[in-house]
């Protein structure tokens, strides 16, 4: 079977979010279990200087609404991510030096419209016929909706959701120049039928997004987005299958970013790099540290995790990583300049430090409004730092309770409030100052899960024979 992923990001070349690394690891996980699985990405951010050896193996000219007076031309790359195929698109408005994401939803309407075109066209090039194209949110999800419409032939599409929201809302002029056709589904809002994430739910033969919890939270009307109808509709054809995690690159026996190196057999190096992150930072190394890696956005529930650090009546120190909405920055440094002695905030990302954090904090604190799946959980864990989080999406999928699970693995908390973070926090620092045993059971269970993706590759795999089978019924 061969299956042909499309995207905009894939690690470690192009990766702005989880997106990436999804897309960087699965179709390796993919190929173990037998899948000729291949990728097709954008040619931007520099990517043909970071891919080995990339080479020109075709030229055509991808025709907007208007015939070829309209066409611009495009140019593919050949190059490999491992034992992985990777097609760079190249041409038209993709610029080689360009950013992923402009945030101006012309411009990237545009582009990502030229590359939905340029893909489509090349899986009609390939040296063996594409059995499942496997596109990723909205900037792909034309091709699940051009493929439903192309006639008996055409490959069978899975379309992913990875963060419903962003669903490409004023990318529809592009799409028409470019001959992708709009929807009046009356399942939709009107302001959402030609949106590209529309067309991707209505077009794929398969639907999946990134945890089960997640799948069921976009059914409704509180998680839908508008989509909700739409998406109970298609129930039946969705599935949530959580994303693994690339185990070889997050493994702290081998990590060159740590003071020391550790395992779950031998946790003695943990030591030393919670010392090493203390001095570096310049705080105290006696007291239970908190971590925060993050995007600083709503979404994530930095104003949630601000307000409730600021009302913890314990002993603590903190950490915060990351950056994005100026307000929120804003607030994270106001949160440090009132506790000198216990907050260290550091806006902007250092991927070293990330790591240091997950090696040297206690605890990981995470409460998002919603979380499609989240890796940041499972790379704590990974590392022998406790998640607290927010009981939603993957990390519901994810997180063990300390309280109602078996093999605990961190704490779960029902709303995205201050006052339930700095329980779920109160609750975390209680068991290790009391509970020796149970917290050691903690560390110890979240270093011992299987985040990798054999599992989630073989759901994969069910999906995509599912997808085929749908296809072959409209054949």
């Amino acid at each position: 079977m061969l299956v042909l992923f499309i995207a905009t990001e894939v690690a470690p070349w192009i990766k702005v979010g989880g997106l990436g690394d999804v897309v960087g690891s699965l179709p390796r996980a993919l190929r173990d279990l037998g899948v000729d699985a291949r990728i097709c990405v954008p040619a931007h951010a520099g990517v043909l200087a970071a891919a080995p050896d990339p080479t020109s193996i075709a030229r055509f000219e991808v025709p907007g609404a208007s015939g070829p007076l309209g066409a611009s031309g495009a140019e593919i790359f050949e190059t490999r991510l491992g034992d992985v195929p990777v097609y760079l698109v190249a041409g038209g408005p993709i610029e080689p030096d360009g950013i992923v994401y402009t945030g101006r939803i012309d411009e990237e309407g545009h582009r990502f419209s030229f590359f939905a075109r340029a893909a489509l066209e090349l899986t009609r090039r390939l040296e063996r016929p594409v059995d499942v194209v496997h596109a990723h949110d909205w900037h792909a999800a034309a091709i699940p909706w051009l493929l439903s419409r192309g006639g008996p032939a055409a490959p069978a599409s899975v379309f992913t959701v990875h963060n419903l929201p962003y669903a490409g809302v004023g990318a529809e002029p592009a799409q028409r120049a470019f001959g992708i056709p709009g929807s009046d589904d009356p399942r939709l809002p009107p302001h959402l039928r030609g949106a590209p994430m529309a067309l991707g739910l209505l077009g794929a033969d398969a639907i999946t997004t990134v945890s089960p919890t997640y799948a069921d939270e976009i059914t409704t009307p509180e998680g839908g987005h508008g989509f909700d109808a739409l998406l109970r509709s298609r129930r039946a054809d969705l599935t949530g299958i959580l994303n693994g995690l690339d185990v070889d690159a997050w493994d702290p026996r081998a990590d060159r970013a740590l003071a020391a190196t550790y395992s779950a057999s031998d946790r003695g190096g943990r030591d030393r790099c919670r010392d090493a992150l203390a001095d570096e930072l310049g705080l105290p190394r006696d007291v239970p540290r908190i971590g925060i890696v993050s995007r600083l956005v709503p979404q994530k529930g930095i104003d949630v995790a601000i307000a409730a650090l600021r009302g913890l009546r314990r002993d603590f120190a903190a950490v915060i990583l990351g950056a994005g909405d100026p307000h929120l920055e804003h607030e994270a440094r106001a949160l440090a300049a009132d506790r000198p002695d216990r907050v260290r905030v550091w806006v902007g990302f250092d991927a070293g430090l990330a790591r240091r954090i997950y090696a040297g904090a206690d605890l990981l604190l995470l409460p998002s409004r919603y979380e499609p799946c989240g890796m940041t959980q499972m790379i704590a864990m990974r590392y022998g730092c406790v998640p607290v989080a927010c009981e939603t999406g993957g990390l519901a999928d994810t997180v063990r309770d300390l309280d109602l699970a078996e093999q605990p693995t961190g704490v779960l908390f029902a709303e995205p409030t201050p006052r339930a973070a700095a329980f779920g926090l109160r609750r975390a620092l209680a068991t290790r100052a009391q509970k020796a045993e149970s917290w050691d059971a903690l560390v110890q269970n979240g270093m011992t899960t299987d985040f990798s993706w054999r599992g989630s590759a073989r759901e994969y795999l069910t999906t995509y024979e599912r997808a085929r089978a749908r296809r072959a019924e409209v054949r």
